[in-house]
């Protein structure tokens, strides 16, 4: 089933590793064996079928304010999934999310009977999202935090002329395209799949940089990098060919140049099912036709 995915923590005298962000929360409240005082708070979309949900779950089980719980249940679609997790960032509280949107990819099984026991069991899975600081051509900076993808796209007819560098060394000169993103392993399934990016496991440690629609170079597919990659993206004539770039909901309009890389500081906590666990589930995708 799915394997914890721990962030880098430093090492004591002894040569132990002490755990922090997701893994000491998941230490310190026992998940993977039964709890009987865990603190509940049920958030839900705006969608008749969320806020239902909401109403009975709330009857059901004793609730508290988001602020003050051990675990935060979301009921939506993946879309509201992205959204409780950018609302709790500072907190480091674990997300357990019952489906009731459309996809659900992020999501359980929706279900109301032995919920306790189920985010008791349940397995945590913790991931690091990407820092975006864009700069503007009226001089604006704008910085945001992506927990699946930071995409550039074309704001017009023309397409959009991008020279890419990692590291500080320019990879790519002129990639003439409708866009360009960096992918985290947990966003590989969402928008960069779709542009035919690559699906990464979620322990494989590395981003996806994904063309989309790229009309030069031709061949060019993309690259795997390093995690530890730092991306820079520079718009090559930004006022005829101008570009936006977005970090999840978080929007920059005519842009310059975009500077994108993983944030080990910030830790994203969810909670899955032990049969459908985040990995198996992205493992899974590889393999249907």
């Amino acid at each position: 089933m799915t394997p914890e995915v721990r962030p880098e923590t430093p090492r004591g005298d002894s040569g132990g590793v002490r755990p922090r962000g997701l893994v000491a929360i998941a230490t310190a409240r026992g998940y993977g064996r039964r709890m009987s005082r865990q603190k509940l708070s049920f958030v839900a979309a705006s969608m008749p079928a969320a806020r239902e949900a909401l109403e009975r779950l709330r009857a059901r089980y004793r609730s508290v304010p988001p602020d003050e719980a051990d675990v935060i249940v979301a009921l939506g679609g993946d879309g509201f999934m992205l959204e409780t997790l950018h609302a709790h960032l500072e907190r480091h509280v674990p997300i357990y999310g019952m489906n009731k949107g459309t996809v659900g990819f992020l999501m359980n099984d929706y279900a109301e009977e032995g919920l306790e026991e189920r985010i008791a069991e349940a397995v945590p899975t913790s991931i690091h999202p990407l820092a975006m600081k864009a700069e503007c051509i009226d001089g604006i900076v704008v910085e945001a935090i992506a927990i699946n993808e930071v995409g550039l796209l074309r704001q017009s007819r023309q397409a959009a002329k991008i020279r890419i560098s990692i590291d500080g060394r320019v990879r790519l000169s002129e990639l003439v395209c409708d866009g360009v993103l960096v992918a985290t392993p947990a966003g590989s399934t969402a928008y960069n799949l779709s542009a035919h990016g690559p699906i990464l496991p979620l322990s494989s440690n590395v981003l996806a940089l994904t063309p989309i629609s790229a009309f030069r170079p031709r061949r060019w597919r993309g690259a795997i990098l390093p995690r530890e990659a730092k991306v820079s993206f520079e718009v090559l004539d930004p006022e005829r060919r101008p570009v936006s770039a977005t970090a999840d909901t978080t929007e920059a309009r005519g842009i310059v140049s975009v500077s994108v890389h993983e944030n080990r500081d910030v830790v994203l906590a969810m909670l899955f099912d032990r049969e459908h666990g985040l990995e198996e589930r992205i493992l899974k995708e590889q393999f249907i036709p």
